[in-house]
């Protein structure tokens, strides 16, 4: 592990967390996501300019080198990331397999500046009823007759 390296491509994500601050397009965060050297996926944050509140850094840095690398899996990859990613980052990291995160900030110095994200990992850990936003489970034959159906199919492309 080249921590040279891995300061190079944290500075790159930190500039374009500055950048979408100056061009007013979202919050204070960056990402860039690596392969072999190369940067392969950027993303500053964009929740408030798309009003898609799933338009975080990582996220956008993710879709980015999925695309560019023209797959849904980022095996060999490091995601730099200018700050610790949230719960739903970290769900999509897990999603794209990358090989490992390095970040900047903690999700306790993106509290401080407003961004807090606590509540989130403490509901995750309650029941559906008592979260703050209720979820309901309601069984239907349907839903589970899709998942039979998949099961079925040979040459499926598992993620």
């Amino acid at each position: 592990m080249d921590t040279s390296k891995d300061q190079f491509f944290l500075r790159e994500a930190i500039l374009l967390a500055g950048e979408g601050i100056k061009s007013g397009i979202g919050g204070p965060f960056g990402c860039v996501i690596v392969k072999d050297g190369e940067i392969v996926g950027k993303g500053s944050n964009q929740v408030t300019s798309t009003n898609d509140p799933t338009a975080h850094a990582e996220v956008v840095a993710i879709r980015d080198a999925c695309k560019n690398l023209s797959t849904f899996q980022l095996t060999g990859c490091d995601v730099y990331a200018s700050c610790e990613p949230c719960p739903m980052c970290l769900g999509a990291i897990y999603w794209a397999r990358p090989r490992r995160v390095i970040y900047a900030s903690t999700r306790y110095q993106a509290a401080d500046a407003g961004f807090d994200d606590d509540f989130i990992y403490r509901e995750i850990k309650l029941s559906d009823i008592e979260r703050q936003i209720i979820f309901q489970h309601q069984s239907l034959p349907d839903a589970v007759a899709v998942f039979e159906e998949w099961k079925k199919i040979g040459n499926k492309k598992l993620y």
